[in-house]
């Protein structure tokens, strides 16, 4: 048995459903305004994972222009019947005040990798929802339900409705089924049988600190649910100093071998010596990542392995071990006809009049569009932050004539809180490397009257980013070989869900490359190369 350790999908990475076909096991996670929308993870083993699709490639399945920061694809659930793939996923449209206005929709496919359908609209009830597969052929949608209304809980409950496969549409009563426990937020349902017993999985508590997974069961697939007698099934509430925080938002399987795991969702704090352990408990840059836990069944009900709290190691199942070659090389010289699957853009695809591959061979040819601040069409194309040290780096010819032309490299969380090393130009001066910062919509040029000058024969510059735990800094080079610093501090806690406007952000820390042009000229910079590298 191989030994795994978590997280076994790093950096943001959350809300995981995993379903087993055969002997191949598959993780959907959110992914919220990056597109292509949902990642889905492939292994033979629990331990080893690569990226194998993203199924929402097309404006007809998800269309996010002008979506919110954290708004977009929240908890996709996957799950496999009827010799197809079935992907449950949300658009939600508003985040913030008294709505969630969310719409939920269906897509399927024979394999992973391939063509998805065009999408089918369920409901807009709530967010969360997830598709049941009952062994009768009926199959059910349960999803939580959300309460706008003044001086009531927003979360009302978990709704169940039977959906029609030759209706395409959703039938019948749709019925609250669980009200969850004196946690409250009760969200993220997956229904299982087993044993004669229907299980209900959910999320409670908040996908922040105070986070748990919540089963019950009951005989009745309506209920009523008697909720599991050590509650919680997962939680690091309770226990603020091991690695792994924030456990929750689960999904179970059952592998080919007649074991059983879960994988949850999980944050992994920065170090913070000398601060306070429990308020704040930390900031997580990496997102909300997925860890798995091996679980037993008593009386029947499951037991996570070690404890109701999440382990760093586990012993992953009798499955001999495949490793999969890296699915993102360490340098990316734009030599193939797409992009690497772990580059995504913001909320709509980017067409060749924006991102090419072509117009420049072997580079990647990005046309100057809107501002980083911009939730409609962004030049950006960017990769998760996976590590808590490691280097970024790209090389780039740009060209400016205005200061509202810019290109360059940029870490990024949201549209309030990034930072930029990027060339664009003065008056004065001409070409100039400079620094712009965003910090929850502040503004700042750390450089200003002291922008570094690019000689007029240089061509390309190069430009770098060392993350270092806590702290990161900009590098620059005009021949490739002479680095140079650039001696401002970034604080890495400022590109995670926690210091986002006091936290209730979901995503993760960005790197990639950003092309901007406000004057609607369509600038284009071209990029040589992306290096990501963990030190």
């Amino acid at each position: 048995m191989a030994i795994i350790r978590n997280p076994i999908l790093t950096g943001f990475n959350p809300d995981p459903s995993i379903c087993r076909v055969g002997e191949d096991y598959y993780i959907a996670v959110s992914t919220f305004e990056w597109f292509p929308g949902v990642g889905i993870y492939h292994s033979k083993n629990l331990k080893n994972w690569r990226l194998a699709a993203r199924p929402l490639n097309r404006l007809s399945q998800l269309n996010m222009m002008g979506n919110p920061d954290s708004g977009g694809v929240w908890a996709p659930a996957l799950s496999y019947s009827d010799g197809k793939f079935w992907l449950i996923y949300t658009d939600v449209k508003v985040v913030e005040g008294q709505w969630k206005d969310c719409h939920n929709y269906l897509v399927t496919s024979e394999t992973i990798d391939g063509d998805w359908s065009e999408s089918i609209y369920l409901n807009s009830s709530g967010f969360d929802p997830s598709l049941f597969h009952d062994e009768d052929g009926k199959k059910y949608l349960v999803n939580m339900y959300w309460d706008h209304r003044v001086n009531h809980h927003n979360f009302y409950g978990i709704v169940l409705q039977e959906y029609s496969v030759e209706e395409q549409k959703l039938i019948g009563k749709a019925e609250v089924i669980f009200k969850g426990t004196d946690i409250k937020l009760t969200e993220a349902p997956h229904v299982y049988k087993l044993n004669g017993y229907y299980y209900l999985l959910t999320a409670e508590g908040g996908t922040k600190y105070d986070h748990q997974a919540t089963i019950a069961r009951s005989k009745q697939l309506r209920g009523p649910y008697e909720v599991h007698p050590a509650n919680p099934l997962i939680s690091s509430f309770s226990s603020p100093r091991i690695p792994l925080q924030k456990a929750g938002h689960a999904s179970i399987v059952h592998t080919h071998t007649n074991e059983w795991f879960l994988v949850h969702l999980t944050g992994r704090p920065l170090p913070r010596e000398g601060q306070p352990l429990l308020d704040p408990r930390g900031y997580c840059p990496l997102g909300r990542e997925t860890a798995i836990q091996r679980l037993e069944w008593k009386n029947d009900w499951p037991y996570v392995v070690g404890g109701n709290h999440p382990s760093l190691e586990i012993e992953g199942p009798s499955i001999e071990e495949v490793q999969w070659n890296m699915d993102f090389p360490e340098k990316d010289d734009f030599d193939s006809d797409s992009l690497n699957p772990h580059f995504q853009n913001l909320r709509i695809p980017l067409g060749e009049d924006i991102v090419s591959l072509k117009d420049h061979p072997s580079h990647l040819r990005l046309y100057g569009k809107e501002s980083l601040t911009s939730k409609f069409t962004q030049a950006f194309v960017a990769r998760r932050w996976q590590h808590f040290n490691f280097t970024a780096e790209t090389k780039v010819s740009f060209k400016p004539t205005s200061f509202q032309q810019s290109a360059g490299l940029v870490n990024y969380y949201n549209t309030k809180n990034w930072t930029s090393c990027q060339i664009s130009w003065n008056e004065q001066k001409g070409r100039i490397l400079e620094l712009i910062t965003c910090d929850n919509f502040t503004f700042a040029q750390p450089l200003q009257r002291k922008e570094i000058v690019i000689p007029d024969e240089v061509e390309y510059v190069y430009l770098r980013v060392d993350v270092k735990t806590e702290v990161y800094h900009y590098y620059y080079s005009f021949d490739g070989v002479n680095w140079i610093l650039i001696p401002v501090d970034f604080q890495s806690y400022k590109l995670s869900d926690d210091y986002v406007q006091g936290g209730g952000f979901f995503t993760g820390a960005f790197v990639g490359m950003q092309c901007q042009d406000t004057s609607g000229q369509n600038k284009h910079a071209d990029f040589d190369y992306f290096i990501y590298k963990s030190n």
